[in-house]
């Protein structure tokens, strides 16, 4: 598994990790299996969210005795986000991960509560050994701009966004900026929302063609084109533990130029848009 600095923070982080919206819905056990066969193949960037229902208790269960190996990530609501409530969200959170910290602590997207709670509270927290590092999720370029006036260079570590195949708007302005503040990208529902190319499209036919020649999966191709620059990171989420497995298996796999161009034909970014698409 390739792993990359995670912004400007010291932890070098898989960059396929393991996504969990809708991890609570289906069978705990067979969630939990998928959580480690996951770590056991490398992919130890695990995100949760406070919004995820029960998604932090099954966490708990598959990281027991192994936190040390994982990088936790969970996410703070915007209603919750004043600098009292992120603070006892936070609290909430660890205590339903059963662990006295996380890696990173997220904004979910922008709400109410001026950036300057939150920010506060996100300090806070780091001063208090609660979380390592801080980030936010959704947010567009001129987001950032703000966000950035309010911390000062060094402090945003990532930015959680929308990115697949059929959705690059982020390469138009989110990944430049944060590319130029060495802030993470980190890629949610990164094979669509249950919107993954069909093999008769002319997108899936481009990725069987590239995935029979690499000796991979069309899910493994896509994953590895979205994590193509140094600051992107993606996180699928596995239903089980050959899901797991398969989405691991991509965290070595490096395109060409000409694959990452005949990928870039076949799905074309498009304008850019006049909001950040998010779910």
């Amino acid at each position: 598994m390739n792993t990359k600095l995670f912004g400007k923070t010291d932890a070098s982080v898989s960059v396929i990790g393991q996504g969990t919206w809708y991890l609570d819905h289906g069978d705990r056990k067979r969630a939990i299996a998928a959580l480690q066969r996951g770590l056991d193949l490398g992919m130890t960037h695990i995100d949760t969210a406070e919004m995820y229902g029960d998604a932090e208790l099954v966490i708990a269960d598959a990281i027991a005795g192994r936190r040390d190996e994982v990088f936790l990530v969970s996410k703070v609501l915007p209603s919750n986000a004043s600098r009292r409530g992120t603070i006892t969200a936070c609290e909430r959170s660890l205590k339903r991960l059963k662990t006295d910290r996380l890696d990173c602590y997220l904004l979910h997207w922008r709400g109410s509560y001026p950036l300057e709670d939150t920010v506060a509270a996100f300090e806070e927290l780091v001063e208090a050994g609660k979380i390592k590092s801080w980030g936010v999720s959704n947010f567009d370029a001129d987001d950032l701009d703000e966000i950035l006036e309010v911390s000062g260079e060094g402090r945003i570590s990532c930015n959680q966004v929308l990115y697949h195949l059929k959705e690059r708007a982020i390469e138009h302005a989110v990944i430049p900026w944060c590319e130029r503040h060495e802030v993470a990208v980190v890629a949610y529902s990164p094979f669509g929302h249950d919107d993954f190319p069909a093999s008769s499209s002319k997108g899936g036919a481009a990725l069987a063609r590239i995935a029979e020649a690499r000796r991979a999966t069309p899910r493994q191709v896509a994953l590895s084109f979205l994590t193509r620059a140094t600051t992107v990171f993606a996180i699928p989420k596995a239903s089980s533990a050959e899901h797991a497995g398969e989405n691991a298996a991509a965290g070595d796999l490096v395109l060409t130029k000409d694959e990452i161009s005949a990928l870039d034909a076949a799905f074309p970014r498009g304008p850019k848009p006049r909001s950040l698409p998010m779910l």
